[in-house]
Order: C-alpha cells, then sequence, then structure tokens
C-alpha cells in the first residue's frame, strides 16, 4: 500500500526542489515525491521522505547512537542548550518562518525551535535513517528528509528564515544560498571546556579541535557576519545510564574500550556543558 503524505511534510513541500533535477519543484504521488521530468523519491513508512541519490553517504548515526542520543537528551541535561538555540532562532524572525536544520539528528533542536515559534514550520536535514525515523515525530510541524548536508541542498533559493546547526557538519555555501537576506543562522557548537571531566577520564573520546573557532570564522566569514554569542555553560548530573549514554551517542563510541566503560571510577558523576550558540546573518 502507497504511504500517505505526513502532515509536515506537506507543509514544506513548496521548499522542495529535486535533487536530479535541481530546479523542478517534487509533487506527491503513488507512495513518493515526483518531479515532472520523472525523478521518484520514496516516502519512507516511518514518515520521512528519502531524496539521497547516487552514492550513500556515509552516517555516524546508527542505530545505537541514535537510541542512546534520545535516553540522554530525554533526561533534559541539554535542555539548556536547546533553550539558547531557539531563543536565537526566536528573536530576529517571524512567527511564521521557515526553519531548515541542516544536521537535524532525531529533531530535539529543531522542536524546541519550534515551541517558541508557534506558527512556523521545520524541515530537517540528516543522513542517518534512523535518526530520520525519530526526526519526523519529533513535533507536528516538523519534516524530515534524507540528504547529505555537505551536498547542494534539494531545497530552492531563499526560502529559510532560519537554518539551525547545532553539533552538525556544516555548509555555508548552501545555509547563505537557502536563507532569505533577512534570515539567521544559527550554530551552537562544543568550547574545549564541554565534557572535560569525561574527556579526562577516556582520553580515547574523540578531542574538540582547540583551533576550531578560527576554523569556524574562516568557513562562515565570505557568507555571514556575526551578530550575537551567547555562551551557555553549567554543571550536570550524570547518573551511571546518562554516562554511558553521553559517550554511545557520539563517534567516541568506537574509540573507547568497552572495558573503561564498565569501571565505575572512570565515569563522572557530573560533567561541565560548555557550547557556544552564535547568530548570524547573511552578508
Amino acid at each position: 500500500m502507497p504511504v500517505s503524505l505526513p502532515p509536515a511534510l506537506d507543509l514544506s513541500l513548496d521548499l522542495l526542489r529535486c535533487p536530479a533535477c535541481r530546479t523542478l519543484r517534487l509533487h506527491p504521488g503513488r507512495g513518493a515525491l515526483r518531479c515532472a521530468a520523472g525523478h521518484a523519491f520514496d516516502i519512507a513508512r516511518h514518515g520521512y521522505a528519502g531524496l539521497l541519490t547516487g552514492t550513500r553517504a556515509a552516517s555516524g548515526d546508527d542505530a545505537a547512537m541514535v537510541r542512546a542520543r534520545e535516553r540522554f537528551l530525554s533526561t533534559g541535561a541539554y535542555a539548556p542548550v536547546r533553550e539558547a538555540g531557539a531563543r536565537l532562532a526566536a528573536t530576529a524572525v517571524p512567527e511564521q518562518a521557515t526553519v531548515v536544520d541542516a544536521g537535524c539528528g532525531t529533531g530535539y533542536y529543531l522542536a524546541g525551535v519550534l515551541d517558541q515559534l508557534p506558527g512556523a514550520r521545520g524541515l530537517g536535514l540528516d543522513t542517518s535513517v534512523r535518526a530520520l525515523r525519530s526526526a519526523a515525530r519529533a513535533h507536528d510541524r516538523a519534516a524530515a528528509v534524507a540528504w547529505d548536508v555537505f551536498r547542494p541542498f534539494p531545497l530552492a533559493d531563499g526560502v529559510a528564515d532560519v537554518v539551525l546547526n547545532v553539533f552538525a557538519p556544516r555548509n555555508p555555501a548552501e545555509f547563505h544560498r537557502v536563507l532569505r537576506p533577512t534570515g539567521r543562522l544559527i550554530v551552537v557548537r562544543p568550547t574545549g571546556r564541554h565534557l572535560a571531566e569525561l574527556r579526562g577520564r577516556l582520553p580515547a573520546m574523540v578531542t574538540i579541535d582547540p583551533a576550531k573557532e578560527q576554523r569556524l570564522h574562516r568557513a562562515l566569514n565570505p557568507f555571514f557576519e556575526a551578530v550575537v554569542t551567547e555562551q551557555v555553560e553549567y554543571s550536570a548530573t550524570l547518573a551511571r545510564p546518562d554516562a554511558l549514554d553521553l559517550v554511545a551517542m557520539t563517534p567516541s563510541a568506537r574509540h573507547v574500550n568497552r572495558s573503561d566503560l564498565n569501571d565505575d571510577s572512570l565515569l563522572p558523576d557530573r560533567v561541565t556543558v560548555s557550547v557556544l550558540a552564535t547568530a548570524y546573518q547573511p552578508r
């Protein structure tokens, strides 16, 4: 039986363009999105649209990582991070905004923005099929599409009021192309102090590049000007299962020795959460 068009995807259908043709609009038909040239893209029964073409992008977010992330985020330990991103996003855009989350994961941060903008619609892009299953049900106004953020987006020019980018890869040229001139790019990234207690005890965890801020500035500067930056830093209490999930939800899970995770003395009961959240305007 063909899958019907999810209501949230219907809300954002006018934003999408055929990834093969790059210019033709997509229309629903027989369980797929189709363009006038005959290209078709399946709508998964889980509610997201699969627009990726050609070689599949390798995704770091497998099923185990996504389950760990869902459990950890449900504790509220990262709620202040979500609130900061949502606050910056909602400050300078209309209530009827269009929000594109590039590298949306499970849709946790996109849902936070949509809660702040009752008239807004959201569209999340990610390569992880398992994460997209969650993103497609994260909010009743959030659609989800399988896409590689490093490729040109399957979106029309100048359609977004907000591009959200939280702990995710960046494509500055595409962010700029899809944003309206009055829009805002919101980038949330960790500082060197983020999860320092955990990294100190588990050296195999992926480290944060000390030059991260300089690289970010070089990449964004041709396209964007920073408007405001907020630092969010606080101490979060961790139960043992939370600490395990915090490791397991990131690529560090592939590097950390399982025996280290079985050693209770190596898992801290508190960690520093430290991020920078910046709102940028297009140049």
